[in-house]
């Protein structure tokens, strides 16, 4: 079970977009990406496509992140926390916030 997972709000906690939040749009192995975090600009040359004729251009494009230069980001405390997983008397395995023990995922 994966500590940080698609759709969770994230804040970046080293690098050159330290401080800054976003969206995880796609989760790979250890390797993140963040929604309008660690952007790049791609040169795409024009073509002509099945679909029609694609543009050329300079676009930006959200690289991904070491997942360990990111932390999920606690609403209820307003601060980057750590995450931890546990296994309730059902047998379900959730995620909690490690500094209030809240449940994530219920």
């Amino acid at each position: 079970m994966n500590k940080i997972r698609k759709g969770d709000t994230v804040v970046v906690i080293s690098g050159k977009d330290k401080g800054r939040q976003g969206t995880v749009l796609v989760v790979d192995g250890d390797k993140v990406t963040v929604e309008n975090i660690n952007k790049a600009k791609k040169h795409q040359k024009p073509r002509q496509g099945k679909a029609g004729p694609m543009p050329g251009g300079i676009e930006d494009k959200a690289m991904p992140l070491n997942i360990s230069k990111v932390a999920i980001w606690n609403a209820g405390a307003k601060k980057a926390d750590k995450v931890g997983i546990k296994v309730l008397n059902d047998g379900k395995r959730v995620r909690f916030f490690k500094s209030n023990g809240e449940v994530i995922d219920a």
